[in-house]
């Protein structure tokens, strides 16, 4: 049955489907990653809705294995680009060379970059220039790669996790608003507390080999997604995402006491989108196949904190995003 003609009955039994899935999937993944549970999780769900992940941690935290274990346990490929200030445009997107056949004949030959994949790790992105940047903009929000005039599609779903090193910002290019806005969530990967070091440390020492399985495939994340789009929302919550962005602005009647005076402007509306689609993976993974409160504030904090900016007091302050946008959860009533 489609999901066009989905029937309660249905959908609710997709929602189990899918509440084991993905439990089998956050379980798997957690053989090989020790701890960040939250970060498994958000990778997961932007994965599900179709979103990309920026990680915001200190080397060393598991970032590229948590991108190899995604790929085995969702059977998609994967490629990882070092992103270093002498990086090219086409280094990462490909670039078009001349060629010759068997009868001499000179013709112009498209060879794709690292880009043409499904998950992409693009580590430590703020150190490529802008213009760098910017050729992930295309893939990101269109799926695809423009060069000489054609436009190559690249197979889905597609996934971008980025990284960034908060510490050391010398030779080091902000990702501008634009292109921030672009990610579904920013995650802060917590360090490890004591017992996770020491199992991260026993596992490295005993070297235990961790054969993962194959549990989806991209044509059932696919069909995931057409499910998404089924998952009940009622007025009252999509109302209570909008005036959750909307205490994110100070000149707002939904403002909060940090908003106003360490804010200078709110998140988008990519934002309340986000909030909505988050909600309905949240939902699903519940094994519920309509959205409650609880799934629009789960990963509020992840939606909110990089698309809101601080003025010149807040920078100087050093006021956390995470606690104005937790602010803002705790202060916003249910009732419209």
């Amino acid at each position: 049955m489609s999901t066009a003609t989905m029937e309660p009955a249905v959908l609710l039994e997709e929602a189990k489907r899918f509440q084991t899935d993905f439990q089998q999937a956050r379980e798997a993944i957690g053989r090989v990653i020790v701890g960040q549970q939250r970060t498994v999780d958000a990778a997961l769900t932007a994965i599900f809705c179709g979103g990309n992940v920026l990680l915001e941690g200190v080397p060393g935290l598991g970032k590229t294995e948590l991108v190899k274990a995604l790929s085995r346990v969702l059977d998609l490929d994967f490629r990882r680009i070092q992103f270093t200030p002498d990086l090219m445009p086409a280094d990462i997107i490909g670039t078009n060379i001349m060629s010759s056949d068997e009868a001499g004949q000179y013709r112009f030959e498209f060879r794709k970059g690292p880009i043409f994949t499904q998950l992409l790790l693009a580590d430590e992105i703020n150190r490529a220039s802008p213009k760098t940047q910017s050729a992930l903009l295309e893939t990101m929000q269109e799926g695809s790669v423009t060069t000489g005039g054609v436009i190559h599609q690249l197979k889905q779903p597609f996934f971008v996790l980025a990284t960034q090193n908060p510490i050391e910002q010398e030779g080091t290019y902000p990702l501008p608003e634009a292109q921030l806005d672009r990610f579904l969530f920013k995650v802060v990967v917590p360090f490890l507390n004591r017992a996770e070091l020491n199992e991260v440390v026993s596992r490295t020492i005993l070297k235990t080999p961790v054969d993962l399985p194959k549990l989806l495939d991209s044509e059932r994340i696919l069909a995931l997604r057409r499910i998404l789009d089924k998952v009940v929302v009622t007025d009252t919550l999509r109302d209570f995402a909008c005036r959750l962005v909307l205490a994110t602005h100070p000149d707002s009647e939904f403002a909060t006491p940090l908003v106003k005076q360490f804010v200078r402007w709110g998140a988008s509306p990519r934002a309340a989108q986000g909030l909505i689609r988050a909600s309905r993976v949240r939902a699903l993974a519940e094994g519920r196949p309509h959205v409650a409160y609880e799934d629009i504030r789960q990963f509020a904090v992840e939606v909110l904190q990089h698309r809101i900016l601080l003025n010149y007091d807040g920078q100087a302050e050093g006021i956390s995003l995470g606690d104005v946008v937790a602010e803002c959860v705790a202060s916003l009533s249910e009732s419209m």
